[in-house]
């Protein structure tokens, strides 16, 4: 009783946040919002006849949900990836969402760096600023840090202080008004709501451990440290813990100001061609990819170099899926539509009794009309999109790697294009895949790959596994959208639905003491 008492303060307290904003207006006006629930937010929030501003504008919603905090502005950007539950109008508004707080002071950064570091550590880090960008989750300071006496410029990032236990308590509370929704309205059973908010749950618990962002990045370094024209930042783990993210300061323009990056002599058109082809290559050759480059995340330093920044959602690909992946945009781009309907099927992708040519000719119906359009509408990712709908009629199986590959191929494709509006994807993505099927052809190459991986994996064990494992099949998730029952996040989530089921008898006396609360306290 005493838990279910404290879920239904909290969900008051947001109850109160929702009623007192305008998210219930700006969501009827697409979704018809039922009388009694606006009459319901009204109530709990003492707004009935009161006179709201008329917010009008596309960013009006994301506004709202940014003045709610961190829960919400993190739930709207998760809901912002499933326009299967909000519809498309509401994703669009979504999509706007700013994910900035004002930032604590620079005296408890300070507290929780010694705290979790140490004094000595703590004594090394010299210059450090007040907070110089604030989001939900954390904050980054800039300082220097003297390693081994050599001084360094960083960009350290601090968790929120008690973040976590204020998002794990109010999406508890979400979660059970979630299950109270489909308990007392039966067609919204269809949406999942519950699977949806624990979904959520853990991947953004996955966000708030800093050693996981370490870990992709120092991985995503290693991978890449060879590429010419691409720099992730340096990782230093003795200034790293699960409050503290530690990595090589980015002097560079945003890729967003394309003329501040065109008056400092950088060629924005290459910039376009390259992202690409950095992207699928670390796609098909690593199977290691950043699934969060928006044009927010990437900077070009003095040097010319693409530099990618916030590495918290990284993409992980097979091996399988990855010649899988390579075989068919090549097939695409040769216009070779058996040859990716043979790959279906040579991977199991697809039964065996499906028939080749039949698979070929619905390949067909969605190549030839990309063909015929301008250079600036051709999206890859829309392709592989339009690609996963139309084999599922041949009974794919799901592949939540490749769709959180084509969600973000989307987002990568609009940043080139916006500098570069007539970036040709298909002629930079050649090469690319050429060259990577030719050498994973090479039957020593692949007997040596085979050696190396074995290698790195036991090299990883002592890594971080739980974090990492976890981390990883939160990504899954997100990119297919459900839980798999063979999995301990599905166990999980059987125990909370228990949990409910066992506070559901007790409803009517929750309601009493909501009022109760609501008439007396608030």
């Amino acid at each position: 009783m005493e838990n279910m008492i404290k879920k239904i303060i909290i969900l008051f307290q947001i109850a109160r946040k929702i009623g007192s904003s305008e998210i219930i207006d700006i969501v009827d006006k697409t979704h018809k919002v039922p009388f009694f629930i606006k009459l319901l937010f009204n109530l709990v929030s003492f707004s009935l006849g009161k006179n709201k501003k008329k917010l009008e504008s596309a960013s009006d919603l994301a506004s709202s949900i940014q003045n709610l905090g961190t829960t919400f502005i993190k739930l709207g950007q998760f809901l912002a990836t499933r326009p299967d539950i909000i519809g498309e109008e509401l994703t669009k508004n979504l999509e706007k969402l700013q994910d900035k707080l004002p930032p604590f002071s620079k005296s408890v950064a300070e507290n929780i760096i010694k705290k979790d570091l140490g004094g000595v550590a703590a004594k090394s880090i010299i210059e450090f600023s007040e907070p110089i960008a604030a989001a939900s989750i954390a904050q980054v300071h800039k300082a220097k840090i003297n390693e081994a006496n050599i001084i360094k410029d960083v960009a350290i990032k601090v968790l929120r202080p008690n973040i976590k236990e204020i998002f794990n308590s109010e999406i508890d509370a979400i979660m059970m008004l979630a299950y109270l929704v489909e308990t007392f309205i039966p067609k919204t059973k269809r949406l999942r709501l519950i699977e949806v908010v624990f979904l959520f749950k853990e991947i953004t618990n996955n966000e708030m451990d800093l050693r996981f962002e370490a870990a992709a990045a120092n991985e995503y370094l290693e991978n890449t440290k060879n590429d010419l024209g691409f720099n992730v930042p340096k990782i230093y783990w003795n200034f790293t813990s699960e409050n503290i993210l530690t990595l090589d300061w980015i002097d560079g323009v945003s890729i967003r100001e394309k003329e501040k990056l065109r008056e400092s002599g950088v060629n924005t058109s290459k910039v376009a061609s390259n992202l690409i082809q950095h992207f699928l290559r670390q796609a098909v050759r690593d199977g290691f990819f950043h699934a969060d480059m928006h044009q927010g995340n990437i900077f070009i330093n003095s040097s010319g170099q693409i530099v990618p920044i916030d590495f918290g959602i990284m993409g992980r690909i097979d091996k399988l899926n990855r010649r899988y992946l390579a075989e068919i945009l090549f097939g695409f781009v040769n216009r070779d539509y058996k040859k990716v309907a043979e790959v279906h099927l040579l991977a199991g992708l697809v039964p065996k009794n499906v028939s080749v040519d039949e698979l070929a000719q619905a390949l067909r119906s969605i190549g030839e009309p990309i063909f015929g359009q301008s250079v600036k509408d051709i999206s890859g990712g829309k392709l592989l999109k339009q690609l996963f709908d139309i084999t599922e009629k041949f009974n794919m199986q799901t592949q939540p790697q490749l769709l959180l590959l084509q969600k973000t191929m989307v987002v990568v494709e609009g940043v080139s294009r916006k500098l570069d509006p007539n970036t040709n994807i298909w002629e930079t993505s050649r090469p690319v895949l050429e060259n990577w099927l030719k050498e994973t052809k090479d039957p020593i190459k692949n007997a040596l790959d085979s050696l190396k991986d074995s290698a790195e994996i036991l090299k990883k064990i002592p890594e971080f596994p739980k974090v990492m494992e976890n981390a990883n099949q939160a990504l899954a998730f997100l990119a297919s959208g459900q839980i798999p029952q063979n999995t301990n996040s599905y166990s999980s989530l059987t125990e909370k639905k228990n949990e409910m089921k066992s506070l559901r008898n007790q409803s009517i006396i929750g309601v009493l003491i909501l009022v109760f609360l609501g008439v007396i306290v608030f």
